[in-house]
């Protein structure tokens, strides 16, 4: 199938109505629904809309990765008229980038992405179908697959209701917890301060020591210090476990629980956690810190850490879909949190913060921060 011609006037027309059109070499690239998810914020494409951006892929100061450049052929329109290129001197550019070549396809009915028609003997899966069922037949070729992403919608179960219970918008997570975290808070603070709170009373009547309503606010950082500890431990050990090839099972309980997010990484339906399936870790941490501790303690604990969970989620997908103020620290952490998803999947598993990656050496190097 024959490459798409565009011409010069095309790409400034596009480009005039408010369109990102790129060219890398040659070919043409229809960004404009990718503008506002750009880890570089959306200024950087805009300002380049029309021209080649070969010499900022390759860096410095941002080499971008072959999942970078595998993504960017989603948004493939077509070849630049030969005759319309300015640099004939351009042309080695084009033999660098033919491994990326697009596959054929047909255009999307959501964004400018094209999404493939389904290959049997060259496909994984087939999109059309759900997925979850699919991917454990992938045996070793899961891990390279799973991250490689891709910019459209996944598909898990073949139910409508059950589909629809497994997506999650980020307000729904704020609806749900927000007013029990100030519901709980202010009942510690009103127990607390009635002053008849002691520790050690269970015990012996002879002595115990009262406890002071601002013990509150150390508990409660506890606790969310406790519940980032928790974050990067999931993410470490769980989200990111290696599924043996063989087991059919592991694999696809992987990817329903953090595969299919590392494949389809800007799917905004399932960027932060479900409320229903969350109480069954929530729950059952209320249960343990109330045999553990005095109540209203083990409540102090228990509200810090709720309110870190919902800061979690929160920040989770502000990294996906916000534009954070360049050099602010959430741009940094968004930089970050891509190089995650698009090169360095092995280490860097802190979302809110960097805090556990340090001590337990899975930060990602500075320099490597700089690419995307």
């Amino acid at each position: 199938m024959a490459a798409r011609r565009v011409t010069a006037a095309e790409l400034r027309g596009q480009c005039s109505a408010g369109a990102c059109w790129l060219l890398r070499g040659n070919k043409v690239y229809d960004v404009s629904g990718f503008v506002k998810l750009h880890p570089g914020g959306e200024g950087l494409l805009q300002d380049r809309a029309g021209t080649d951006i070969q010499r900022d892929l390759d860096g410095p100061p941002h080499r971008h990765s072959e999942n970078a450049l595998r993504w960017l052929e989603q948004y493939y329109v077509g070849e630049l008229e030969a005759a319309e290129q300015e640099d004939t001197a351009q042309q080695h550019l084009r033999e660098r980038v033919k491994q990326y070549e697009p596959a054929k396809s047909h255009p999307s009915s959501t964004s400018g992405v094209q999404f493939k028609t389904f290959n049997p003997e060259t496909d994984l899966v087939d999109w059309e179908k759900p997925l979850l069922w699919q991917v454990g037949h992938l045996r070793e070729k899961y891990d390279e697959w799973v991250h490689q992403p891709v910019d459209r919608p996944i598909r898990l179960f073949q139910s409508d209701f059950v589909e629809w219970c497994s997506k999650t918008a980020w307000y729904i997570v704020l609806s749900v917890w927000s007013p029990v975290v100030l519901y709980l808070t202010w009942y510690c603070l009103s127990e607390l301060s009635r002053g008849d709170t002691r520790l050690f009373a269970s015990f012996t009547k002879d002595y115990s020591i009262p406890v002071p309503v601002f013990v509150f606010f150390p508990l409660f950082f506890i606790g969310m210090m406790v519940w980032s500890l928790m974050e990067y431990g999931i993410h470490r050990y769980i989200f990111h476990m290696n599924p043996p090839a063989n087991n059919y099972f592991l694999i696809t309980l992987h990817f329903m629980l953090h595969g299919q997010h590392h494949k389809a990484p800007f799917d905004s339906s399932r960027l932060v956690f479900p409320p229903i399936p969350a109480s069954f870790v929530i729950v059952p941490l209320y249960v343990i810190l109330q045999i553990l501790l005095p109540p209203v303690l083990g409540l102090s604990l228990f509200v810090g850490g709720l309110f870190g969970y919902v800061a979690y989620d929160m920040t989770h997908y502000y990294l996906h879909y916000g534009s954070p103020p360049k050099g602010s620290y959430l741009s940094w952490l968004k930089s970050y949190h891509v190089r995650h998803h698009f090169e360095h999947q092995k280490t860097g598993f802190g979302i809110t913060s960097t805090i556990w990656d340090r001590p337990f050496n899975t930060l990602i190097p500075e320099d490597a921060i700089k690419d995307y």
